[in-house]
C-alpha cells in the first residue's frame, strides 16, 4: 500500500483527498502530527502556498508528500477572495462568515455578472525534492443564498457550470468529477501511471 502524507489539518479537505484518492493508499493528515507548527501560507499564487506547505513537511518526511491550496476565484471581484478563500472574513477562519461576507459583497451584482471558478493547485514532493504540480479549475457560478448541507467552504453557494445543484447539494462522487480538486487529481493519477515514485 502506498503511504501518502497530505499536508492539510483541514478534516472536510483531508476526507474529501482521501476519497478522491480511493482503496490502495495509507493517508495521513496533519491531524496525525499535531507537534508540527501551523505553515504560514504568505505565498502571493495558490502553487507557491501548496509548494511551500509540502516543502515544508519535506524535512520531516522523505516519503510522498501532497499539498493543496485552492479557493473561490469570483468574477465581479476580480479574482477575490483567491489566496484568501480561507480567511476571507478575517481571523479566526470560519465558512459562515466567510459566505456571509461574500454574499455582501456580491449583494447588487446580477445573475449574469455573478461568474466564478474554484482552482486547486496541488504539489507533489518525494525525498525533499519538488516533484510536480497539478491544478484544477471548475467554472460556475455563485447563488444569492446558500443551498446544501454537504461539502464545506463556498461549496453551498456555487453552481457548477451544467448543473442546477450548488456543490453542497451534489452528492461526493459527482462533485469528485466536477470539481477543480477532482481535476487536479485527475493529473495527479496520470503522473503517477508515467512515473515511478
Amino acid at each position: 500500500m502506498q503511504e501518502i502524507l497530505l499536508a492539510t489539518a483541514n478534516v472536510k479537505k483531508g476526507k474529501e483527498l482521501r476519497e478522491i484518492l480511493g482503496e490502495g493508499w495509507s493517508v495521513k493528515t496533519l491531524k496525525d502530527f499535531p507537534q508540527i507548527p501551523e505553515i504560514v501560507e504568505d505565498g502571493d499564487t495558490f502553487e507557491a502556498n501548496a509548494v511551500k506547505k509540502a516543502l515544508t513537511l519535506a524535512r520531516l518526511s522523505d516519503g510522498l508528500i501532497l499539498a493543496d491550496d485552492s479557493g473561490l476565484e469570483v468574477d465581479a471581484l476580480n479574482g477575490a477572495p483567491g489566496i484568501y478563500s480561507a480567511r476571507y472574513a478575517g481571523e479566526p477562519a470560519n465558512d459562515a462568515n466567510n459566505n456571509a461576507l461574500l454574499l455582501r459583497n456580491l449583494a447588487d451584482t446580477p445573475d449574469a455578472r455573478r461568474g466564478a471558478q474554484f482552482r486547486c493547485v496541488l504539489a507533489l514532493v518525494k525525498q525533499g525534492r519538488h516533484v510536480q504540480t497539478f491544478e484544477g479549475i471548475c467554472r460556475g457560478r455563485i447563488l444569492h443564498a446558500a443551498s446544501g448541507e454537504n461539502g464545506f467552504g463556498y461549496d453551498p453557494l456555487f453552481v457548477p457550470d451544467g448543473y442546477e445543484q450548488t456543490f453542497a447539494e451534489l452528492p461526493s462522487e459527482a462533485k469528485h468529477q466536477l470539481s477543480h480538486r477532482g481535476k487536479a487529481m485527475r493529473q495527479l493519477f496520470e503522473f503517477f501511471n508515467s512515473n515511478s515514485l
